[in-house]
């Protein structure tokens, strides 16, 4: 009965974001298009709705091509560990009141583990592809990962500060009166810009420059491996937009007080972690792409001593208004 639960609850999270990943898609696509001035996909169903199924199915049917210099078992196993990582941060992430997988005391602790495993399916598939081009591509991405994970982390600091715990249900338990985005906005843009280099996304994109790296670590991926990247790389992004959700945007709570239903604040939960991801596709829109240098002269020299400076002042009020 135990283990039957248990795969009932893992079922209820996985297929939720496999499904968000898949539209999330479409909706990037349609709203990119509307940016643009252009059409988006609206063959395949009623205004496209069908168009990530049959991607999908596209993707999944297609061949799968090892080149003969690679190392074939890391070859393979390198978007399965990227795609299990990247579903395994889930684990900790509450959605509303009781609704977790995980209500773990090291929640923070937990998602920063998972964050620092990713680079190593990145590395792997670089290295075993046996290519120069995807090689670049996995060092590009890993010094722009971990760079930018120290910044996070500061951040995240500064968050915990404020609720006292490390707990993701308590951080959002500590904004029901206040959202921590108020008296941490500085930290709430930092994070946003941080997440978006974190997982690789435009104008952050350096790892995937066409013009340089052709697509980067996954050049030599196609069919199953491509897509399982691609879900990874999706999952991260929508994982992001709920941590920023859960650490600065109040969770399930609404901004003028608690909201008790736990399928409402579920709602208001989806609502908020859905502009979070219009954040991330309008940058995709509207901005050109970084070169590598001013990439990494944000990350050490702008970002990383105003978030340990922050973390400083923050800690500064907090005493002086405890009186320790």
């Amino acid at each position: 009965m135990y283990f039957l639960i248990r795969r009932r609850k893992t079922l209820g999270v996985i297929v939720p974001v496999l499904l968000s990943i898949a539209y999330l898609t479409l909706a990037e696509r349609k709203v990119r298009g509307s940016i643009q001035r252009r059409r988006g996909p609206n063959v395949i169903g009623m205004y496209g709705v069908f168009t990530p199924l049959a991607d999908g199915r596209k993707l999944l049917l297609k061949e799968t091509i090892v080149p003969m210099a690679a190392n074939q078992s890391l070859f393979r196993r390198a978007p399965i560990l990227t795609f299990v990582l990247a579903l395994c941060g889930w684990a900790a992430m509450p959605i509303g009141e009781g609704m977790v997988y995980a209500d773990r005391n090291r929640g923070v602790i937990y998602r920063f583990a998972i964050s620092s495993l990713a680079v190593y399916g990145i590395m792997i598939a670089g290295w075993s592809s046996n290519s120069k081009y995807a090689f670049l591509g996995a060092l590009r991405s890993a010094a722009q990962m971990v760079s930018y994970e120290v910044s996070i982390g500061f951040i995240v600091i500064s968050v915990m500060r404020c609720s006292g715990s490390g707990n993701l249900t308590e951080i959002v338990r500590g904004q029901e009166e206040v959202w921590y985005v108020r008296p941490l906005f500085p930290m709430w843009r930092r994070f946003f810009v941080s997440a978006l280099a974190e997982t690789n996304r435009h104008p952050f994109d350096l790892p995937e420059a066409e013009a340089e790296l052709v697509s980067g670590y996954n050049v030599e991926y196609s069919a199953a491996g491509f897509t399982l990247f691609f879900l990874g790389e999706y999952g991260n992004m929508i994982l992001m937009c709920c941590m920023t959700t859960v650490r600065f945007l109040g969770g399930w709570y609404l901004p003028f007080g608690r909201e008790r239903g736990r399928g409402i604040g579920a709602r208001v939960f989806g609502v908020k972690a859905r502009w979070m991801l219009m954040g991330f596709v309008w940058a995709r829109a509207a901005y050109p792409r970084y070169r590598y240098d001013q990439l990494m002269r944000l990350g050490w020299k702008v970002f990383l001593p105003l978030s340990l400076g922050w973390v400083g002042r923050t800690s500064g009020i907090l005493v002086g208004r405890n009186g320790c």
